[in-house]
């Protein structure tokens, strides 16, 4: 199968790099514990436009520039780029292509568009298709709410379970050439799993089982223990979401527990005002392209599974009461000391 192990996975024969990476935050973000990480911040929602859908698309353009003027390329030097949010018909990223002038391809895998990205840039630039590709989501607190729950001038009281949809953007370039840089080394796509959640305020319940499914399909393809990776990194289960993985896991007799870490519970620093978390695009993109790139390029992170979980649901959808289908990407990255 050349490439291919095992059930879902692929391995990257040339390994290719990540070689720059840039983030940026609201201020909620900006205020908890990896603030200081975030290439670019911003202290009110709106960040200087007129409505918040503005905003968010200056935050990914900005945000995308900033990974381009770190590696050194500009937009013509740029193969592809895979972008994807949250907003109908994922206009946020292609308003930010259109002012990038860059090939774009238009991604959509809910809040697990970020590993879905870098899986796929690196199967163009592995496969000899690209040279460098821009990998980048985003979400948006006002955009998102309004769009799939209620209006923030209601006030709607919030459950036990919600999650704060992150105000944030990631963006990064991977690149065939790889001297110096951390490398994708293994991809697994996920499937789409739903075991009838239907609450839109209990997400972590609904991708919980994706991201186990997906993990455990991993490790088995790869023939890994869960302690070859330094962490184990899931997008935006929330508190109640991860206790569901861990739980999952354990079941099948494996242990993460150790070295599991989910962004969306690490934005906020456990701020009960924050429900049980983060969520959304740009919650696993910022969190990656923030804090754990800039760990693995300092040399304190060697190994990283990174899997970004997404729920496949739409306000149609809901309306329809439909179930919640969950899915979740998982991408190995290493160092290349250790590749």
């Amino acid at each position: 199968m050349g490439k291919r192990i095992g059930h879902r996975t692929v391995k990257f024969t040339n390994a290719p790099a990540i070689i720059s990476f840039a983030s940026a935050a609201g201020e909620n973000e900006k205020k908890g514990p990896y603030g200081g990480y975030f290439d670019l911040t911003f202290d009110d929602g709106l960040w200087g436009e007129k409505t918040y859908e503005l905003a968010e698309r200056k935050m990914l353009t900005r945000v995308s520039q900033e990974a381009l003027k770190k590696a050194g390329l500009t937009p013509a030097d740029v193969s592809y780029m895979l972008a994807g949010d949250l907003l109908n018909q994922i206009i946020s990223s292609g308003f930010a292509a259109r002012a990038l002038e860059i090939p774009f391809i238009g991604l959509y895998g809910a809040c697990s568009t970020m590993a879905e990205s870098v899986m796929l840039g690196a199967m163009l630039a592995d496969g000899g298709y690209a040279l460098n590709v821009l990998c980048a989501t985003s979400s948006h607190f006002a955009t998102a709410e309004r769009q799939y729950r209620n209006p923030l001038e209601l006030g709607t009281p919030r459950t036990p379970t919600a999650q704060n949809t992150v105000t944030g953007a990631g963006a990064l370039v991977i690149s065939a050439q790889k001297a110096g840089f951390p490398a994708v080394t293994f991809a697994t796509a996920g499937r789409v799993i739903d075991l009838g959640i239907n609450d839109v305020s209990d997400l972590g319940a609904a991708m919980a089982p994706a991201a186990a499914e997906t993990i455990i399909t991993h490790l088995e393809d790869t023939d890994r223990g869960a302690d070859y990776y330094d962490y184990i990194i899931t997008g935006d289960l929330g508190t109640f979401g991860s206790e569901m993985l861990l739980r999952m896991i354990s079941g099948t007799g494996r242990d993460i527990s150790a070295n599991h870490r989910d962004c969306g519970v690490l934005i906020y620093g456990g701020d009960k005002k924050m429900g049980c978390g983060g969520s959304g695009c740009g919650c696993s993109a910022a969190m990656m392209c923030g804090y754990f790139l800039n760990e693995m390029k300092n040399g304190r992170i060697n190994r990283m599974l990174f899997t970004a979980t997404g729920a496949l649901h739409s306000p149609t959808s809901m309306l329809q009461n439909e179930t919640i289908p969950a899915i979740a990407h998982a991408v190995a990255i290493e160092n290349g000391s250790v590749v």
